[in-house]
């Protein structure tokens, strides 16, 4: 599902130079919603069956956090560094990601 997410993401950067009619551009966002939320299921149900593999899950997704972060991070400094505004998307994306990893974290600590 992963792979299949990847591949609607690259297709939004239209990288054979194909003209992206609307109904193109339509069928891909909408590819794009339903694989990310099969994708997205599948990470929210996802368990360890042991110790081990619960720490390895953890870890990954601490990894991909911080992977996220960085490129958002990167793309900050880059258009700041050009002397324009950053994209609002952008900080706005760090921002909730930031934001959510605070909530999770304090509701985790109250429910655990």
């Amino acid at each position: 599902m992963g792979g299949i997410l990847i591949l609607l993401l690259t297709l939004f950067l239209n990288p054979f130079k194909l003209y992206m009619a609307d109904m193109y551009l339509m069928m891909i966002a909408a590819g794009l919603i339903v694989a990310f939320a099969i994708f997205a299921g599948f990470i929210w149900k996802e368990k360890g069956r042991d110790e081990r593999e619960t720490w390895h899950i953890m870890l990954s997704g601490r990894m991909a956090f911080l992977a996220g972060a960085l490129v958002l991070v990167v793309a900050i400094l880059v258009e700041s560094f050009k002397h324009q505004a950053p994209d609002p998307w952008l900080v706005a994306a760090l921002g909730v990601m930031v934001l959510a990893k605070i909530i999770g974290r304090i509701y985790n600590q109250i429910n655990n």
